[in-house]
């Protein structure tokens, strides 16, 4: 007889149901593990016995048949166990067929017998919810399965003995609960930063927007100072956006103890990382920088520093919102709707343009540096703005009276405003003014006369692209929501095109 549980197999942040077979034979006794399965799952046989000979079983001296079914699709990572020998225990007579019919199964094993956390429990149990099934998981990853909806049933023992003596009515095991992180990240405050005025309100406009924004400065501008300031001026995830980024960081374990935050990712990747850091890949194709700063921040200091490959790289998401991992056999698809935030000094000594400094290279210095971004991801940069070194004048004054909590309460107004824009638009998928594209940035950005004459006159002045133009569209229409402005004024027009005159300068070097 064939015994046979569902699990999970992972594709992207999708989960694709496998049918774990178990089936005795006639042959010499030998245990074989077929359906492509990876080295962890291959490994997972000598688990399987040790944990059997911890309860008191011992697999029959028969041959033993373990498939994964589709057997076309690779099986990669350790929660195999659990179902592998759960698949077991029911072709022993331990587990009734029935009970495995109502439940998909992950989970790895300790050689002790106890179950060990494992990544990627909450999109596992989504989509068994979404085939009409419950899931029986590590006690350790219940909470965050949980997390699932209060009809998913939930089975999470803490040892497989505790599964056993649960299926058998001797124990019963409550449903986890699920658990949000209480306290809220202790976050940097605008008001430490002291000057730049000017940087402080382009970091607004961007946070208000979801803008993609560019800094260039001297070492010691503050520019690192401002990113890291950024989230403390985000509004929190709603519901639907916590989901989809704790989904990701489950599939990469960086859930502790299976905690969902409403606060917003801010991933800060060293200018030493690879592509599959970045884009996504690796030898398990996990997610990368990008999908992890989902609904989020991705902040690239020293930008020039990162190798062209990388760079170029995030062209594609910056548009798309997703990133995609190719392989020969299948694609991977990760969510990646994040904020890049960038900054990068303005040559190889960063002192360039800085009053009394030379470059020992002359002009070449800051020509060849910055010619290290390409345009097309220069195009696609929202805001860029040049910061001035501080000056010890500025050190000297007291903090700043305005604090995040301020700025964050004009941020929050902003964006409530392009919700119910969006939502009247028919769009409720859209929440910032950065993702209005076609008709919709279209019907949004109607502007008067004057506006319209001083866009058309600077387009050409500063060679706009139609990218470019459609972004000081979308960054002025902020800029009025922010001020409270039903329509687009010249004065918003001419605060967007203020953001894009580095991004004239650049270009000629």
């Amino acid at each position: 007889m064939t015994s046979r549980v569902a699990t999970i197999a992972f594709q992207g942040v999708e989960g694709v149901i496998v049918d774990c077979q178990a089936q005795f034979v006639s042959g010499q006794a030998a245990f074989t593990l077929v359906g492509l399965p990876d080295k962890a799952v291959g490994e997972s046989r000598e688990r399987v016995r040790a944990a059997f000979h911890a309860i008191g079983l011992a697999l029959p001296g028969k041959r033993l048949v373990v498939n994964l079914s589709p057997a076309d699709l690779p099986k990669e990572g350790s929660h195999y166990d659990l179902p592998i020998a759960v698949a077991l225990l029911s072709a022993m007579g331990v587990i009734p067929p029935d009970f495995l019919q109502a439940h998909a199964v992950m989970g790895e094993l300790a050689l002790d017998g106890s179950l060990l956390p494992v990544s990627g429990a909450l999109p596992a149990a989504m989509t068994a919810h979404a085939n009409g099934l419950g899931l029986i998981c590590p006690k350790a990853s219940g909470a965050e399965a949980a997390w699932a909806g209060e009809d998913v049933g939930i089975i999470a023992p803490e040892t497989l003995i505790q599964l056993l003596n649960h299926v058998k009515g001797t124990q019963v095991l409550r449903r986890p609960e699920p658990r949000l992180r209480g306290s809220a990240p202790d976050l940097p405050d605008l008001s430490d930063i002291k000057g730049q005025e000017a940087a402080k309100r382009a970091l607004e406009v961007a946070a208000a927007g979801g803008h993609h924004m560019l800094m260039v400065g001297p070492p010691g501008a503050g520019k690192s100072m401002l990113a890291q300031r950024l989230p403390s001026i985000l509004p929190p995830m709603e519901p639907r956006e916590m989901l989809d980024v704790s989904m990701i960081a489950s599939l990469s374990g960086e859930l502790k103890d299976g905690e969902l935050s409403r606060a917003r990712p801010f991933r800060a990747p060293h200018h030493s990382a690879s592509m599959p850091a970045l884009v996504g890949g690796g030898l398990k194709a996990r997610p990368g920088e990008m999908a992890l700063a989902h609904h989020g921040v991705l902040f690239l200091d020293e930008l020039p520093e990162f190798q062209p490959r990388v760079l170029e790289s995030l062209r594609q998401p910056m548009e798309t919102g997703t990133t995609v991992v190719a392989r020969a056999n299948h694609h991977l698809t990760y969510p990646a709707r994040f904020q890049l935030v960038a900054a990068m000094n303005p040559c190889k000594c960063g002192m360039a343009g800085e009053p009394g400094h030379q470059c020992r290279s002359g002009p070449r210095c800051a020509a060849d540096y910055q010619s290290r971004i390409s345009g097309p991801l220069l195009d696609r940069m929202d805001i860029q703005i040049e910061l001035q070194a501080v000056r010890a004048a500025d050190l000297a004054l007291p903090p700043a009276k305005e604090t995040s909590a301020d700025v964050a309460a004009r941020v929050a107004a902003a964006r409530a405003v392009q919700a119910r824009r969006y939502q009247a638009l028919g769009k409720p998928g859209l929440r910032t003014n950065a993702e209005a594209d076609g008709k919709v940035l279209e019907a949004i950005t109607l502007l008067d006369a004057p506006g319209t004459a001083l866009l058309r006159d600077a387009a050409e002045a500063i060679q706009l692209s139609a990218r470019g133009y459609h972004r000081v569209l979308r960054v002025a229409r902020t800029i009025a929501d922010l001020g409270g402005a039903e329509d687009i004024a010249r004065i918003h027009i001419a605060e967007a095109l203020g953001y894009r005159q580095k991004a004239a300068s650049l270009r000629a070097a």
